[in-house]
């Protein structure tokens, strides 16, 4: 069949490293796929494999795609000519690989593995730090000691690794969307400059890689989802245009919806016009996203511009130890018998290290779950009869943490009536892992495949030292209010929403239920009116961002999570709750519209 009228299935077994050990064989027994495609790696992840590879040098991989995926289902991938592509290789691909051989000789298969190297840039951080690299938020310098230092790699070394006949190709750090894209782009002759396609095929793997979030996962109208322990895993059909369909396996649950593909574009994005990738930079304001059909949704539009002459580097550093804590509190009263339990932890401790000469804890943070503590003013626990409170404390030295562990199953005798604990025994210290970020060059990280017993170099296009900014979009039309009452409705009776990390950065996808009220949405939701509802979470700056061809909005705000990541102190350091809060918010709306909503 001719590249152009020929259509790829490709399914999402994974949106992470810790997903279930359902989507695989899920995919390969009902997914008609022809191939399959794994993503684990988060900035957290990679913090995690830096420390398990600091403990045992042959790990620094994601253990589950080995000893769960593919022992599952490596004799039926064979059988059916699915080939896979996973990031799986995390710090250690090499490691992954290996692993992954044995596995197979075991059962009397030899598929050909490709790995994929050169993300790893330790070698290189003594002449960066020479040249005064620094954090590209933060702005400090990089540390003397890093656990880890990896690029962001594109899909062109997967492409080529599939063209040399690979069976199964394993990656270490590149973005999450480079597993479809790589796939894409073999099977369809994709070139480095076919920015348009590059955008698509990126945006089919961005839709994918979190897995069930584009099945029904995670969607604002969740009651409206079917059988969730069944929820199917998703399956897109691209074709070579750019064009893409998504589904998911027959007789799975979940559904397929415009809305939940819609809200899962907007996740972790932060401009729309300018998503940059190391294969194209993209623009995804103008995607077309239509309900095709019973569980299939279909995808076009999106557009791309030359990528930038640089890689992002995500790299790890020893930052400490932490340890948290947790009681339950029940009664009357509970939050604020919590409140002054967590405090007194932190103070007892306190003392403690001051009559031992030990330094004072670096940081410290007591929240109260089931008090609405993520809610802030907003907060509507006021009467709250059970609660967890939960104590986290940061400190230099582990054995001031150990004191900590040890002082907070006192508070089960000494202080609050109701006082309980669901059992759990005493909290462990844990290395504090911090994540940062810089920029590299492309032209100086070079690329290699190996197969078999064969490496070669792969060549990346340099790239543009200067990315072009995307041209202007025109706002909603204005939103003028007709006369009569106003009224106050909650947000989420008028929009779809999700939110993600990237970071220390978080972002809130909007997404009108209804066209017409895109202009009234525009003009209730702006920076301003957002940035005061999430204040007491949000200490930078409020954008806001238009996608006219989904009829949403993206807000993109900066210092929003205590750090981001393994660093943050929150119950919610991902941000995944912040569509929720941001959907109570009320919005003033005409009363007529509010009748029409009962």
């Amino acid at each position: 069949m001719d590249r152009q009228e020929r259509t790829v299935r490709i399914g999402g077994a994974s949106g992470f490293w810790g997903d279930s050990m359902v989507g695989a064989p899920q995919l390969v027994e009902h997914g008609r796929l022809d191939y399959l495609v794994f993503d684990y790696l988060a900035e957290t992840t990679m913090a995690l494999l830096a420390g398990a590879r600091a403990k045992r040098p042959e790990l620094g991989y994601a253990t589950d795609f080995v000893d769960i995926a593919m022992k599952t289902v490596l004799p039926e991938v064979m059988r059916r000519g699915i080939k896979v592509v996973a990031n799986a290789g995390g710090i250690h691909p090499e490691g992954c690989a290996q692993a992954l051989r044995a596995l197979a000789g075991s059962m009397g298969l030899a598929p050909r593995i490709a790995v994929v190297l050169g993300d790893d840039v330790s070698a290189q951080l003594p002449a960066l730090r020479e040249a005064g690299t620094r954090d590209m938020f933060s702005g400090e310098p990089l540390p003397e000691r890093l656990l880890s230092a990896n690029a962001y790699l594109g899909a062109l070394p997967v492409a080529r690794a599939l063209a040399a006949g690979a069976d199964i190709v394993i990656t270490g750090r590149g973005v999450d969307s480079a597993v479809t894209l790589g796939v894409l782009m073999h099977e369809f002759g994709w070139q480095p400059g076919d920015h348009d396609l590059l955008a698509a095929g990126s945006l089919a793997g961005h839709i994918i890689e979190c897995g069930c979030q584009a099945t029904g996962g995670l969607f604002t109208d969740w009651q409206d989802i079917p059988d969730w322990p069944g929820i199917g895993y998703p399956v897109i059909e691209c074709r070579a245009d750019g064009r893409f369909v998504v589904t998911k396996p027959e007789g799975s649950g979940g559904r397929v919806l415009r809305a939940a593909v819609a809200e899962q574009l907007l996740y972790e994005i932060g401009d729309p016009g300018a998503y940059l990738l190391p294969d194209v930079c993209c623009d995804f304001r103008h995607v077309r996203i239509e309900q095709a059909g019973q569980d299939r949704v279909e995808v076009s539009g999106a557009r791309g511009r030359a990528p930038s002459a640089q890689y992002k580097v995500t790299a790890t550093a020893m930052d400490g130890w932490r340890c948290a804590g947790s009681m339950v509190i029940v009664g009357i009263d509970a939050a604020a018998k919590a409140r002054r339990t967590g405090d007194a932890i932190v103070e007892r401790v306190r003392r403690i290290l001051r009559a031992q000469g030990l330094p004072d804890f670096r940081a410290t943070a007591v929240e109260l779950l089931g008090a609405e503590t993520l809610y802030g003013p907003h907060a509507r626990a006021g009467a709250a009869r059970e609660v967890m409170v939960r104590v986290v404390a940061d400190h230099a030295l582990k054995p001031a943490l150990e004191i900590f562990a040890r002082e907070v199953a006192p508070a089960g005798t000494s202080w609050s009536p109701g006082t309980t604990s669901p059992g759990g025994g005493r909290p462990s210290p844990s290395p504090l892992i911090r994540p940062l970020a810089f920029l590299l060059d492309k032209a100086a990280l070079p690329v290699r495949v190996r197969l078999d017993d064969q490496e070669f170099e792969v060549p990346v296009p340099a790239g543009d030292r200067a990315v072009a900014a995307p041209a202007p979009v025109a706002p909603p039309p204005p939103w003028t209010d007709p006369p009569g009452a106003q009224v106050e409705v909650p947000l989420v009776r008028l929009a779809w929403a999700r939110s993600g990390d990237k970071g220390d950065i978080a972002n809130i996808g909007i997404i009108a239920r209804r066209p017409e009220w895109v202009p009234l949405l525009w003009d209730r939701l702006h920076p301003q009116s957002v940035g005061a509802w999430l204040d007491h979470l949000v200490r930078g700056p409020v954008e806001r961002h238009p996608l006219p061809g989904i009829g949403a909005m993206n807000f993109v705000l900066h210092g929003a999570l205590d750090g981001g990541g393994p660093v943050s102190r929150r119950m919610d350091p991902l941000g995944k709750g912040m569509a929720q809060i941001l959907l109570d918010m009320p919005v003033r709306v005409p009363q007529a519209l509010a009748d029409a909503l009962g």
